[in-house]
């Protein structure tokens, strides 16, 4: 035992730290007047220090000499210690054993209390009659004055506007929240860091109720798209807070900022609200990248157009009727999403609106995994047509179960033997990915009220692309029913289509990705080159939540420096047919 900690939670917290996962520092050899040109960030100039140099304009990666090595590993890990510790300062949520510790003393304090009070009257009974009676008249005749229900405080607070620097004043009331859980969405953690916040609600081809963020630079005629993965939401990308998050980043460099959620919430968000639960569910991966995306980008599109014509009237058509550029990063399933979206819209002739693609560990082929994946792909399709007409999704199902997760989360980060533990057990289950998975549990979008979860035909559908080895869209099962959605026996092939793709594409795998493994996204990469597809690929020693929920400046450098190829006066590739793919039809649902 030492500082209070016994040997067993240092080892097991030193084990569970992940060592400095830094491939390449980027840094800029020389500052550029031109990226001043946008307004400050409503975030501290203190924090901003610290990543300036990593997204000036031509930005070169140059190797870590041996010398330097030390002191940035040595400068990272203060940092990261800092974060930590400031976290678990301000961070007040308790967890399950905090609660029932707490509920022990409270239980043990009462009783003492009582056997105080009755020795008390037992030896001052006149005293303790006035008191009572003191007590008596004052409980008829007053008023309460609070019900203990609630607590409110009102405080002011200053908030930077979108535009304009002077700090704008505002009340903002603290309510008590007994069940003491951490349920902040997107919007929370973006509006409590000064940043401007829009929501926007998209209704897909198929009812579906979306949810589109966005962080505005309404001005701006660069925008970026950032699409999350499975059992993911856009809180993905704001999660690091000011310097370690994608979507803070990229509007710091003056990107208008859309953070897009696919369908898939507990909450089922429908035009029908008497949808059921079987009809809600009843999708793929097909309709992520053929009506989700479809919806959002055209939303984009339309709220982009509409803008620009009134803030900047003397702007010339560049091609078409679009103003703007606009780029998407991807992470996992989004990848895999994205790129059925860009193909299909190359079949159907119609625009994509796309100017670049950044996938970070993109799905799609999934042939080289581990065995315990290998194990459920083969159980899954076993069991499938008997787990169908019962199981229509995998989600936390009550809202007493997502409390409990919450609260679980706590209790791993606030006991590292525990967290330790657990981290190590995840890790192997998924085939040792090294991701900090016990600290993605603890991210509020894992809320009681509400949690993304997965469509059971979305898991089948990534069982039926690793079985077949290829990265296709989704099997009905039988050949009649393929030709009614394909006009063909069998799905469409995506990765024999990759020479439909038209615009760059930059492909980033992790070395330390267990889930998707860099030979699987080499494989897009082999795939596209030989289609002719401008395309880039990069690793970064990363596991496969790292490239969202961890802090990699090297990572932010290398993405911006990616979006900052795209040529704001170059005029996008015409759309063409594909007399290769005709027999694709979309589904009517």
């Amino acid at each position: 035992m030492e500082n209070g900690v016994s040997s067993f939670n240092q080892l097991i917290h030193e084990l569970s730290v992940d060592s400095d996962t830094s491939s390449v520092d980027y840094s800029s050899a020389e500052e550029d007047s031109d990226l001043n040109i946008y307004p400050a960030s409503p975030s501290s100039q203190s924090s901003r220090a610290s990543g300036a140099s990593a997204f000036t304009k031509g930005s070169k990666a140059p190797a870590v000499s041996e010398n330097q090595s030390p002191n940035l590993r040595s400068i990272k890990r203060a940092l990261t210690l800092k974060d930590h510790i400031v976290h678990r300062t301000t961070d007040r949520r308790r967890g399950v054993i905090e609660d029932l510790h707490l509920a022990i003393e409270i239980f043990i304090e009462a009783i003492f209390d009582v056997v105080h009070k009755a020795a008390h009257f037992i030896l001052s009974p006149l005293e303790a009659l006035r008191k009572l009676s003191g007590w008596i008249s004052s409980h008829n005749g007053g008023t309460r004055e609070n019900d203990g229900s609630v607590l409110e405080a009102s405080f002011t607070t200053a908030t930077l506007g979108e535009n304009d620097p002077a700090p704008t004043e505002r009340n903002t009331t603290f309510h008590h929240q007994s069940l003491n859980t951490d349920a902040r969405t997107c919007q929370d953690v973006i509006t409590e860091l000064g940043y401007p916040y829009e929501a926007i609600h998209v209704i897909t081809a198929d009812g579906y109720v979306l949810l589109l963020e966005r962080i505005p630079r309404r001005d701006a005629r660069k925008a970026v798209y950032l699409q999350h993965g499975i059992m993911d939401s856009s809180m993905g990308w704001v999660c690091n807070g000011v310097v370690g998050s994608p979507a803070f980043a990229a509007f710091d460099q003056g990107y208008d900022v859309f953070l897009g959620n696919f369908r898939g919430l507990v909450s089922r968000e429908h035009v029908d609200k008497n949808i059921s639960s079987r009809q809600y569910w009843r999708y793929s991966i097909n309709e992520h990248g053929t009506e989700d995306i479809p919806a959002m980008i055209e939303k984009i599109h339309q709220v982009k157009t509409l803008e620009l014509k009134l803030s900047r009237p003397d702007l010339e058509l560049e091609t078409d009727d679009q103003l703007y550029k606009l780029c998407a990063v991807c992470h996992s399933l989004g990848g895999a999403a994205m790129l059925m979206y860009v193909i299909t819209r190359r079949v159907e002739e119609k625009p994509h609106r796309l100017s670049r693609l950044v996938l970070l560990s993109p799905a799609g082929f999934h042939a080289d995994s581990n065995f315990v994946f290998t194990i459920v792909e083969h159980l899954f399709l076993v069991l499938a047509p008997i787990l169908s007409p019962f199981v229509t999704s995998f989600y936390i199902p009550t809202r007493f179960f997502r409390m409990l997760l919450n609260k679980l989360a706590r209790d791993f980060h606030n006991y590292p033997a525990v967290g330790g533990l657990v981290q190590t057990l995840m890790s192997y289950v998924v085939g040792g990915d090294s991701s900090n998975w016990v600290g993605v549990l603890g991210l509020p979008h894992y809320n009681m009220n509400d949690m993304p979860g997965v469509s059971f035909h979305v898991a089948l559908h990534l069982a039926q692309m690793k079985h077949s080895r290829k990265f296709k869209m989704f099997d009905y099962g039988s050949a009649s029913a393929n030709m009614e959605v394909y006009g063909s026996s069998e799905p469409l092939d995506l990765g024999e289509c990759y020479w439909l793709i038209d615009i760059p594409v930059d492909l980033v795998a992790g070395r330390k990705d267990k889930v998707i493994r860099p030979s699987m996204v080499r494989k897009h990469y082999k795939l596209m080159k030989e289609s002719g597809v401008n395309v880039s690929y990069n690793e970064f020693e990363y596991a496969h939540l790292d490239f969202t929920f961890s802090h990699h400046e090297e990572l932010l450098a290398y993405v911006m420096s990616r979006l900052r190829l795209v040529d704001h006066t170059q005029k996008p590739s015409s759309s063409t047919s594909s007399p290769r793919a005709e027999g694709l039809k979309k589904k009517d649902r």
